[in-house]
């Protein structure tokens, strides 16, 4: 299972211990098991200790706990505290940087902490700092609902370049977009994907295991993009400045520094 730089992640409801094994073998290279929005109320209790004994019998995953400030959140966090499978838990409505310190210290697992509110918005530079958060990731569906505006692709477009600006500055790997509720649309799913990926994020939230494989097509480079960044390079070769290349485009750092990313990923 991957761990921080995990491209896909998927979401399995805590309450529902005969889908972790499965969501493992969805070919995510991140599970979470959602103790928040997924789990009804009068479900937590049960949701936490199905997570807990997974956990502790060879199942390994992310968990997001609910939000701090909340009826179920120290217990939330004292279960999964020392949890052998625990490779990291994700914050819901992340916005106080203090308060993330010192959950990493009790947890000794990165955090992946969600950027879904107006407050959280707003100190993400902040929170992208705060020891401990390995990632940021980006709530759209919550955020949209607190800004009382559409979860479109337009209407969230100043969040999302915010966030991947708040992780490019901090030196955080790219954020980690929010989930679409389309379930069986490959193409569509595959078009989300790789919107996100041309602003500058490299993973994406899923909600079922259907999403998984067309969102990781969307985030991955296309194979003319991959072949035009070994063209740059072939080009560029020996050179000590800006050259010309084989379709008659100007070639500098800039560019050779972007065909050179697109090869590392």
């Amino acid at each position: 299972m991957a761990g921080i730089d995990a491209v896909t992640w998927l979401f399995v409801p805590g309450n529902t211990p005969h889908r972790f094994a499965r969501a493992a073998a969805s070919g995510a290279d991140a599970v979470i098991v959602d103790l928040e929005d997924a789990v009804r109320q009068e479900d937590k209790p049960a949701a936490r200790a199905e997570t807990v004994r997974w956990l502790g019998s060879g199942g390994e995953a992310w968990v997001r706990v609910n939000a701090a400030g909340t009826d179920w959140f120290a217990e939330d966090v004292a279960a999964v505290t020392g949890a052998a499978g625990l490779l990291g838990v994700v914050v819901p409505k992340a916005e106080n940087p203090e308060s993330l310190a010192v959950l990493a210290t009790q947890l000794d697992v990165p955090l992946l902490a969600l950027i879904e509110t107006a407050a959280g918005l707003h100190r993400v530079h902040e929170i992208a700092a705060a020891r401990g958060v390995g990632r940021l990731a980006f709530g759209s569906l919550d955020m949209a609902a607190d800004l009382r505006a559409d979860d479109t692709h337009d209407a969230m477009l100043p969040a999302r370049t915010t966030i991947v600006l708040a992780s490019r500055v901090a030196g955080l790997p790219p954020p980690v977009d929010g989930p679409s509720t389309v379930i069986h649309d490959a193409v569509g799913m595959e078009d989300l994907a790789r919107r996100s990926r041309t602003l500058g994020f490299r993973g994406k939230l899923c909600v079922h295991p259907a999403q998984v494989a067309a969102t990781a097509r969307g985030l991955s480079h296309s194979a003319d993009e991959v072949e035009w960044a070994r063209n740059v390079l072939r080009a560029a070769e020996g050179s000590s400045g800006a050259v010309t290349g084989p379709d008659g485009r100007m070639i500098d750092k800039p560019v050779i520094d972007r065909a050179r990313a697109i090869l590392q990923l």
